[in-house]
């Protein structure tokens, strides 16, 4: 008698592609290399210049940070605090 396993509900492996990271953010390819070129999504070239490789992990938790981000933007934006120049980067925002 056999044991079957069941099929995980994730692919194996801990690293995407860029094109996966890409698809998954849903932008281009090249959006996702600025992201990473920029410092915003970490990620790693195993040789030289070899592909760019995204950890699962981190591709999350950068969708989770932006996600906070929105969300204290659109607090931000909801204040009082929007109104003075001084706490707004210089510039009063309308709403």
């Amino acid at each position: 008698m056999t044991e079957t396993v069941p099929p995980s509900p994730e692919p194996i492996g801990r690293f995407l592609t860029l094109a996966d990271a890409a698809e998954v953010l849903n932008v281009t390819v090249r959006q996702a290399l600025a992201l990473i070129h920029s410092g915003e999504l970490p990620a790693i070239q195993v040789r030289g210049r070899a592909p760019w490789r995204i950890e699962r992990s981190v591709l999350e938790g950068f969708i989770e940070a932006k996600y906070e981000e929105s969300r204290r933007m659109a607090l931000w934006n909801q204040s009082a605090f929007t109104e003075l120049p001084e706490l707004s980067g210089g510039r009063i925002i309308k709403r």
